[in-house]
């Protein structure tokens, strides 16, 4: 399949169709993966706002930084510490919710508490690792670069992808339900916190899957700025849904696709953010204006 488009799209840069940096294979991966990234963002940011979840989104992001660590620290490679980024992080995220459950101190505070932890103890294993390979070496994890995306990274992002939407498209109404209201959801015999566990699984493997592209740094921002772009320009849920996949996606898209054209020394995770940020900015203005006159 990656062949095949690998192929078509070096096809149409030589007949003039798209530029020449379509013509490389890494940039047809690219492409792939931010079609792949940017609608199941899009789509989960609408919950992570209906939940308010935005801080918890940015800790497991940080948090990534200590799985990667311990990644590297057991032997994976460093470009790609998969199993120890997924299972510190998928504990993190688990743990925190689990806890939130059972205290009364106030999420936002819970949150600090773990992410501190996190960036901490993730801080002291990246410089142990430092010793052990070139710290340079994983810039691009913590910062993203969709242009290093493999066969095997876009083979992860798809399964991933797809479980998260087999198990979102049935549940969405009740997972939104439960996040709005939790007592309606009771009562109409929703087993709130199921629903709740299955969101968090869910933001950690989007979360996971999207660091190599958007850096582990600044997944979170993908999942909140354009859900609150979306938010601002309609009321309606369904538009809100649908609005904020499009924004995520064109923002990937751009954001991938500019540094290319004209040679920008830029991450690929900061110029997706700063794109998704520009349309943030551009949707004040409009709100601002639209109040102004009316």
């Amino acid at each position: 399949m990656m062949e095949w488009l690998r192929q078509l799209a070096l096809d149409a840069a030589e007949a003039g169709i798209l530029s020449d940096s379509f013509s490389y294979a890494f940039m047809v991966n690219a492409i792939v993966s931010a079609l792949l990234l940017g609608p199941l963002l899009g789509g989960l940011g609408t919950l992570v706002i209906a939940k308010r979840l935005a801080f918890f989104s940015e800790a497991v992001g940080h948090a990534a930084l200590t799985g990667i660590a311990i990644g590297v620290l057991l032997g994976e490679p460093h470009e790609n510490p998969i199993i120890g980024l997924f299972s510190f992080c998928m504990i993190f995220a688990l743990l925190l919710h689990y806890v939130r459950n059972r205290t009364s101190v106030p999420y936002d505070t819970l949150v600090g508490v773990f992410l501190a932890l996190a960036l901490a103890v993730g801080a002291a294993l990246l410089m142990y690792v430092a010793r052990k390979i070139n710290i340079h070496l994983l810039e691009n994890v913590l910062f993203g670069s969709i242009l290093t995306v493999t066969d095997q990274d876009i083979t992860i992002l798809a399964i991933s992808c797809t479980l998260i939407l087999l198990l979102l498209i049935p549940t969405f109404n009740r997972i939104l339900l439960t996040c709005i209201s939790p007592d309606i959801a009771r009562v109409r015999g929703h087993n709130t916190h199921f629903y709740d566990y299955l969101f968090i699984i869910m933001i950690t493997v989007v979360t996971i899957a999207a660091v190599k592209i958007i850096g582990a740094v600044l997944v979170g921002a993908l999942l909140l700025i354009p859900g609150a772009t979306a938010r601002l320009l309609t009321k309606r849920m369904g538009n809100f849904v649908l609005l904020s996949s499009a924004l995520a996606t064109v923002a990937c898209l751009i954001g991938t696709i500019l540094p290319m054209e004209f040679d920008l020394p830029v991450p690929s995770g900061a110029s997706i953010i700063i794109i998704s940020a520009l349309f943030f900015l551009a949707a004040t203005g409009f709100q601002i204006i639209k109040k102004a006159s009316s």
